[in-house]
């Protein structure tokens, strides 16, 4: 992290200990990238976490999907630290390979299913356009239901905190075999 100090878990209070505590003591089992960035204002993280949580691991969209959404906003945000963490896990829920590959080249893959279509064209308009056109808005909720599109909405959303964290804060992921390239145009995407 270069731009705010690494802490050690002695360094932490009381307040961000409980908060860590919660954490690696959950679903996500440690503190990394930006919740350790948000440990310095356990205020935020205290409830930023919770947020991820339930969109991470009780969302009504299936790991799959969840992921989809994920990596899509990540590559909009060209997010190395978060596509390192989720690329491997989109491919582990089921996600194809090669579309994951378009999708690191900022291209539009098309899926044999149509529900991740439909996540993929919504995450993108989401994240790229700041809407959703009523078509993609239609199929989403004609496939997924009301309250998963809802998730969906959250999840981008969630991930574009995370995703503005990484890059601001410019964390990054050591090792990271899942590298993106390079790209200002995601045009191809659309």
């Amino acid at each position: 992290m270069s731009r705010i100090k690494d802490w050690k878990l002695e360094d932490l209070n009381k307040e961000q200990l409980d908060i860590y505590n919660e954490i690696v003591n959950g679903p996500r089992g440690s503190v990394a990238g930006p919740i350790k960035i948000w440990l310095n204002n356990p205020k935020f993280a205290k409830h930023a976490q919770k947020v991820g949580k339930y969109i991470r691991y009780e969302s009504n969209l299936p790991t799959r999907l969840s992921e989809l959404a994920i990596i899509t906003t990540g590559r909009c945000w060209s997010s190395e630290f978060e596509w390192g963490h989720h690329a491997p896990l989109a491919e582990e829920a089921g996600i194809h390979i090669d579309n994951i590959k378009k999708i690191a080249d900022a291209r539009r893959p098309l899926f044999e299913k149509s529900d991740e279509q439909v996540v993929f064209d919504f995450s993108v308009e989401c994240n790229l356009l700041k809407s959703v056109s009523d078509e993609i808005y239609d199929q989403a909720i004609d496939l997924l239901g009301q309250s998963s599109v809802i998730d969906l909405v959250g999840t981008c959303g969630y991930y574009n905190l995370i995703s503005m964290t990484i890059n601001i804060f410019k964390i990054s992921m050591e090792g990271n075999k899942w590298v993106l390239p390079k790209i200002n145009d995601f045009t191809g995407m659309i």
